[in-house]
């Protein structure tokens, strides 16, 4: 079952009506590759759809999560931020403590080394988040001080 009507079919569920922001912002959010938070989302849809509330992006964005096709994640910043959830296609993040850019990566390496670490304590891995903190290449080089150049 496609993303789409996974959340039709939740929505029915649950017995709430299938609105056309609803359908606006689900489309929004699935074709981005972004990290949105309710207030990036909320502004990139008001360019296009001045007629659609915070509150509706908001709520909208939780039941995206609550039916399983978006993932919430904390950066620490402060703000949720949500992600399309897709089981094959596991990805870890880089995040710049400075301007907040979020790189997404993948690392077989990575990924293999994790699974001998929980061989060797006898561990089953069920799910888990790589996320490194530092600065971006922009951030870093305007970090630097003019003298140090």
């Amino acid at each position: 079952m496609d993303n789409v009507s996974i959340f039709k079919d939740y929505v029915r569920r649950r017995g709430l009506k299938n609105t056309n922001q609803r359908m606006m912002i689900l489309e929004d959010f699935l074709n981005s590759k972004s990290h949105y938070s309710t207030e990036d989302l909320y502004l990139k849809l008001r360019k296009k759809h001045p007629q659609i509330g915070y509150a509706t992006v908001h709520r909208t964005l939780k039941l995206f999560a609550e039916c399983g096709i978006a993932i919430e994640v904390d950066f620490g910043d402060g703000q949720m931020r949500y992600e399309p959830s897709h089981v094959d296609q596991h990805h870890d993040h880089l995040v710049c403590t400075n301007c907040g850019l979020i790189v997404e990566f993948t690392n077989p390496q990575i990924e293999q080394l994790q699974q001998e670490v929980a061989a060797k304590f006898n561990f089953k891995i069920e799910r888990h988040r790589h996320e490194l903190y530092g600065l971006c290449s922009k951030c870093s080089d305007s970090s630097v001080n003019p003298s140090q150049r």
